[in-house]
């Protein structure tokens, strides 16, 4: 795979993040900066690393199921693994701005 179809690949598997909500939440999962890794190997296997706002968070499977669903409809992804992680612990400040300004912390 080239590095272009890579870069390709990675901006619709963002787009897609960005349709991923957590249901408390009014922002998507990307904004919220709860995405760590985004890896596409050559073969279109793409490795999430993510994590959640808490680690007992109650809409952790639908968000994960959401995230799949929806990235394995990505034409050129394979397959999709998502790890979930605790390190680094999620912060606030892993926000973007517009998350942010959405969530009234500006």
């Amino acid at each position: 795979m080239t590095p272009e179809r890579k870069l390709q690949l990675e901006e619709k598997v963002v787009e897609m993040l960005r349709t991923v909500f957590d249901p408390e939440i009014p922002v998507d999962i990307y904004s919220l900066g709860l995405i760590y890794k985004i890896d596409i190997a050559d073969d279109g296997a793409l490795n999430i690393d993510m994590t959640l706002t808490a680690p007992n968070c109650p809409a952790a499977d639908f968000i994960l199921e959401d995230a799949r669903l929806k990235l394995e409809s990505v034409d050129g992804i394979t397959s999709v693994n998502i790890n979930i992680v605790f390190e680094p612990e999620w912060t606030q400040d892993m926000m973007s701005e517009e998350a942010k300004l959405e969530l009234g912390f500006l």
